[in-house]
């Protein structure tokens, strides 16, 4: 929408312009699927006095100025203009299906033919279905058959980790953690060794922080530029973000995870994400293409971190405070994130062992916030088109893109419906496969975005996933009791 920009607006931030561009345009898809029959009327009454409709975001139009600057612009909400509601039920396939065809159909608890049909309905969205820029970029898709909301939320609206806050806020009966109290950190004992000890640990420190900061930053550079990943049968490329998607969702037992982590000392969950990453993918890749590939070979993906200065989740109210070192908005930079081809062997904890160390290298640099003041160096100097083409060509030259989100540690409820889980994922992108995990309650969910004309089997690719950590699993197990 174009239109003369007026002193009450407030102008796009440089990432809100990077996703508003066509090649890099990004809706976020949020699933909530309830436990109980959906009530329309309690949905809508609920979400017209909700902090999501009072927040400035979701009450502005996306304009741009006579200049081509884009600005939000406060405007007049119509619920009813955001609620899409679908009362037929949907086969595998994401189409309609009249009654006489339900008989057979699994119930919706989560699996079987009710969850391939949510997971192919979205699919289809992220392709085909831009949000309307004549309104507040976002929408509420209510699939009562299913008993399930889909949430689409334009990215330039906000970061995980900002919706996340606002879905927090929205909820009810979560167990809020208790705060985190400060690290108590004892004052350096008196002597001369002891300040030599911690002298010569600061230098080292910081040593590896400006090496590895320096390595990581300009593989990025390069990465974007010219390096390119070797083609396999899961690689992308430019206008793949165009062809049609298919959704499949792997499932996983925070607790399976966290056992794997405690086989070695110092792991992360995180840790153990990359690890079953890398062993989901390599058993995909023996399974499609057997002996092909070479020992060790190199497959990159994208990770978007969050930059604030206080990474942890937040009250909604302090997220909005304008000096808050959580604020609102798109905070992110971006890291690379490679896993290497290995066939499987006597010991799975060795991919865990492999993630460990990369990971420890990524936490003592700074990339992530170095990508995100390039980001924000190459915009005001050159302007979006040049940003976008950027993360464009990194994407292209990338096999994947994944992310990870702390979500509500108990079952919380949204509108008076107890929730019975949540994913989510976003529109298309370059690549052929994106990865988007979500733990809630106990349970972690990844929900695995992809091509379906270059991988047409992602219930296969998610149970290679699966097998991974329960074979983690049991390798882990072993190493604890010994």
């Amino acid at each position: 929408m174009t239109s003369r920009g007026t002193f009450s607006d407030e102008p796009l931030s440089p990432a809100g312009r990077l996703f508003i561009d066509p090649k890099t345009d990004v809706v976020i898809h949020c699933i909530a699927s309830s436990k109980n029959p959906i009530d329309l009327d309690v949905a809508k009454t609920a979400l017209k006095s909700s902090v999501m409709v009072q927040h400035p975001r979701f009450c502005s139009l996306l304009v741009r100025d006579e200049n081509g600057f884009e600005h939000w612009r406060r405007t007049q909400l119509d619920i009813d203009q955001h609620f899409i509601v679908i009362n037929n039920r949907l086969n595998k396939s994401g189409k309609f299906v009249g009654e006489h065809e339900t008989q057979g159909f699994d119930d919706d608890d989560g699996d079987g033919d009710g969850e391939a049909a949510v997971n192919q309905y979205v699919a289809d969205l992220s392709v085909s279905s831009p949000l309307s820029m004549d309104k507040p970029l976002w929408e509420l898709h209510l699939l009562k058959a299913h008993k399930c909301v889909v949430f689409r939320i334009h990215h330039a609206l906000g970061d995980g980790f900002s919706l996340m806050s606002m879905l927090m806020a929205g909820s009810g009966k979560v167990d809020v953690p208790a705060a985190v109290p400060p690290i108590k950190t004892e004052g350096i004992k008196s002597g001369k060794r002891r300040d030599w000890c911690w002298l010569l640990s600061l230098l080292w420190g910081v040593f590896k922080m400006v090496r590895f900061t320096l390595v990581f930053v300009l593989e990025f550079v390069v990465r974007s530029l010219f390096v390119c990943d070797r083609k396999t049968v899961i690689s992308g490329g430019d206008g793949v973000e165009l062809w049609p998607r298919k959704l499949a969702t792997a499932k996983f037992l925070l607790e399976d995870m966290k056992e794997v982590k405690r086989a070695i000392p110092n792991t992360t969950i995180n840790d153990v994400l990359l690890a079953m990453v890398s062993s989901g993918l390599s058993r995909y890749l023996e399974h499609r293409t057997p002996n092909a590939l070479h020992e060790g070979l190199r497959l990159t993906g994208v990770a978007m971190v969050n930059v604030r200065t206080n990474p942890r989740l937040q009250e909604l109210s302090e997220v909005m405070e304008k000096n808050s070192k959580a604020r609102w908005g798109n905070k992110f930079g971006a890291i690379l994130i490679p896993v290497f081809h290995h066939k499987g062997g006597n010991n799975p904890l060795q991919y865990l062992k492999r993630a460990k160390v990369m990971n420890d290298k990524k936490k003592h640099s700074m990339e992530a916030y170095f990508t995100y003041k390039i980001r924000d160096l190459v915009m005001t100097l050159l302007g979006p088109k040049y940003v976008c083409l950027l993360y464009y060509k990194l994407l292209c030259n990338t096999t994947f893109t994944i992310s990870n989100f702390v979500g509500p540690l108990e079952h919380i409820t949204l509108a008076g419906h107890p929730v019975s889980n949540i994913k989510f994922n976003t529109s298309s992108l370059p690549q052929a496969i994106s990865m988007h995990m979500l733990s809630y309650a106990g349970r972690v969910e990844m929900q695995l975005l992809v091509a379906k004309d270059i991988i047409p089997d992602p219930e296969f690719l998610a149970k290679c996933f699966q097998d991974a950590l329960l074979e983690m699993k049991m390798a882990a197990i072993a190493t604890n009791r010994a």
